[in-house]
């Protein structure tokens, strides 16, 4: 079928799926809307929405979640804190790579990173009674905005796009200084611009979150995915940048989905910071009858939305973390290669005339990973995700991502085939010719 294709295969799917503004479209309606093109026109869409990893899983997880469920853990419930392997591998894992402490008390499994932040957000926002809404650090993960839209918890945010470096301070602070924020989050690598903040901007987000006592939540989906330093070498410097080192205020989220090609098995941690495990708030005691913030994240928040993380992918996530601190994993060598799909295809976005949207990381140029950003012409958000779509290309519009600037996020983990690049390509040179 000719490309691009008649506008009638998209109006039809966005009606079939009531969706008013495809520029808010969720990743999984994204990807939905490009798999009914698929099935009217016959042809191949190239899938650069959802990040899905494109590697496969680290064998030693596997291996040892078959072997935990041989043992028949499968039969019982699991211990709400987390099963003491986990625990103690996810404290010695995180001082490897991020040279910090966190008790092995305070390393809690998740149902991957999503039920972490949606209990984070919900516990955060319960604190104290002055304080109920969440800062968001934007662009980021647009689940997360969808979670506290679903608790109904109010949220604030800004384009991080004019505020690198030392406004990024100031502008903090005025949010900050109206005493309603409970809780800062941002990703780190960002996703979707792939920016990241540096030791100098964590530790003006650190003190801030310190001087007006709000918990910064910094998700690390991506951790050591800045491949333009030396990462990922267990217990040597350079370590991954993180906020820990400048508040006890912190709760870091890192997933085994992206890092390990995990994805299917949702196994994360949350790591609370000692301080802030202990530290007791009369808000939840009046409310909960448990005081101290850790025991109400474990015992409250998260029983009440699984009963537990499972046993056999919290073994797989032990497993990994020891392999990877004893630097028998090189999880982040191989993640590389999403480094080298990002190079080839930001190539020919250039060449057909796109842009880069978040194209400098301070002075440096934006790394190459798992995202990047791109935009074209004076094309709106949805404009530009609308007119790829035509040309059988799905990604998603930087809109959803909470950024106010025009474009789409490309997501390059499901370029798994050679001959994908090439099809890219040619897709890319249709739009061109179409849209000059």
């Amino acid at each position: 079928m000719k490309i691009p294709f008649d506008r009638s295969y998209l109006r039809s799917a966005l009606e079939r799926m009531d969706i008013a503004d495809i520029a808010q479209a969720t990743i999984r309606q994204s990807g939905d809307i490009a798999r009914m093109m698929e099935r009217e026109t016959g042809a191949e869409f190239l899938h650069l929405e959802m990040g899905v990893p494109g590697l496969p899983p680290e064998r030693v997880g596997v291996e040892a979640e078959c072997a935990a469920l041989q043992r028949g853990v499968a039969s019982q419930y699991p211990a709400m804190p987390g099963i003491p392997e986990l625990k103690t591998a996810a404290s010695r894992f995180i001082e490897a790579f991020l040279d910090v402490k966190v008790a092995p008390e305070g390393c809690v499994p998740t149902v991957g990173s999503m039920q972490g932040s949606f209990a984070t957000f919900l516990m955060c926002s319960q604190l104290d009674p002055a304080k109920n809404k969440i800062l968001f650090i934007d662009p980021g993960f647009p689940v997360q905005r969808s979670q506290v839209r679903i608790l109904g918890i109010p949220s604030e945010s800004f384009d991080i796009y004019d505020y690198r470096g030392e406004k990024l301070g100031p502008k903090i602070e005025s949010c900050l200084a109206a005493g309603d924020v409970a809780a800062i989050v941002y990703s780190n690598p960002n996703n979707p611009a792939w920016i990241c903040l540096t030791e100098d901007e964590l530790r003006t987000i650190g003190g801030l979150a310190t001087k007006y006592d709000a918990v910064v939540i910094e998700d690390l989906a991506y951790l050591c995915m800045d491949f333009r330093k030396p990462l990922g070498r267990p217990f040597e410097a350079p370590y991954q940048a993180s906020v820990a080192r400048y508040t006890d205020n912190y709760i870091l989220l890192v997933s085994g989905s992206k890092i390990f090609s995990y994805a299917g098995q949702r196994i994360a941690v949350a790591a609370i910071s000692d301080a802030l495990f202990r530290r007791e708030y009369p808000a939840l005691r009046r409310r909960y009858n448990i005081g101290r913030l850790g025991d109400a994240f474990v015992l409250v928040f998260l029983y009440a939305a699984s009963s537990g993380t499972s046993h056999s992918a919290q073994h797989a996530l032990a497993a990994m973390f020891r392999a990877a601190a004893d630097g028998e994993l090189d999880f982040v060598g191989e993640a590389s290669e999403y480094a080298r799909r990002a190079r080839l295809t930001k190539e020919a976005f250039l060449r057909h005339g796109f842009r880069i949207v978040y194209d400098k990381d301070r002075d440096e140029a934006v790394s190459d990973g798992f995202f990047y950003t791109v935009g074209y012409g004076g094309m709106t958000s949805a404009e530009l995700l609308s007119e790829l779509l035509l040309c059988g290309i799905c990604a998603i519009s930087l809109t959803s991502t909470g950024s106010r600037q025009h474009g789409i996020r490309v997501c390059v983990s499901q370029l798994n085939r050679p001959e994908q690049f090439d099809l890219l390509e040619e897709r890319l040179q249709i739009f061109a010719e179409t849209h000059k």
